[in-house]
């Protein structure tokens, strides 16, 4: 082989991306403020569920640490609440990426697209970009699924806590403990619920990373500072979600710095 024939020509051309400001401020916040109550929900639940036992020299109403762990659970549980329903609003009034329609199976395109998201996730027989700025098929029926566990997370919990409490929010759910055969039936469903939430954790952060590296996009970055780097051919018709939505006045982000 002559050294002609061997010749690499290395193009020094850099690929071309667009800035997208995909994430909006309060889902950005939504989302750790809601990783930080089912971290500390989590601790707590399994704490509950499965006390240590502590010994100390000190009179026991001195030690009240499980009292104080019950404590937390629950305040964290009211966080968890109105963040999640104000996601649920937010569902409605922000920007086409956190629209609501994106998290339901409307279309027969995004079945296609889970089809596609399936042989890179799963059964690793492509390795290449998925085409979606926004959450793809899905991670955005994972994500329903998700929110159908938190809402049970919800009715569950509070039921439970009524029996302890004389607000008038948790007497809201109470009807749920004799729909679940009793207190400790509804408490092993609301104990089996959390495991969906760690089993989902793993496999969410592990998709985070291989996405970040298969595609490019920016997908770690972009839930904190909101902003994704795409193809621009990713941004032609309607392709930049599933459904667009009427134009509205800008919200004027912060602008990207020059490149």
């Amino acid at each position: 082989m002559t050294p002609e024939a061997s010749t690499v020509v290395l193009s020094t051309a850099a690929p071309v991306f667009k800035r997208v400001y995909v994430w909006e401020l309060p889902v950005r916040v939504y989302h750790w403020l809601n990783a930080l109550c089912v971290l500390v929900l989590t601790v707590t639940g399994i704490l509950i569920a499965h006390p240590p036992a502590l010994a100390s020299a000190t009179e026991a109403s001195f030690s009240y640490w499980f009292g104080v762990n019950r404590f937390i659970h629950f305040a964290a549980a009211y966080v968890f609440f109105f963040n999640f329903a104000f996601r649920i609003y937010w569902g409605f009034v922000g920007n086409q990426f956190s629209d609501w329609r994106n998290f339901l199976p409307l279309r027969r395109a995004q079945f296609r697209q889970v089809w596609s998201v399936l042989q890179v996730d799963v059964l690793q027989a492509k390795n290449r970009p998925i085409e979606a700025i926004g959450h793809n098929a899905l991670a955005s029926f994972t994500y329903f699924a998700m929110f159908l566990v938190f809402l049970f997370q919800v009715v569950s919990g509070f039921a439970m806590y009524a029996s302890m409490s004389k607000a008038w929010f948790p007497q809201l759910f109470a009807w749920a403990v004799p729909l679940f055969g009793g207190d400790f039936s509804l408490r092993q469903w609301h104990y089996l619920a959390m495991w969906f939430f760690i089993v989902f954790t793993i496999v969410h952060v592990y998709l985070v990373f291989y996405h970040d590296y298969v595609e490019g996009h920016g997908v770690m970055s972009s839930m904190v500072g909101g902003w994704k780097f795409v193809h621009p051919e990713m941004l032609k018709g309607n392709g930049r979600s599933w459904f667009p939505l009427s134009p509205r006045p800008p919200r004027n982000p912060a602008k990207p710095p020059p490149h």
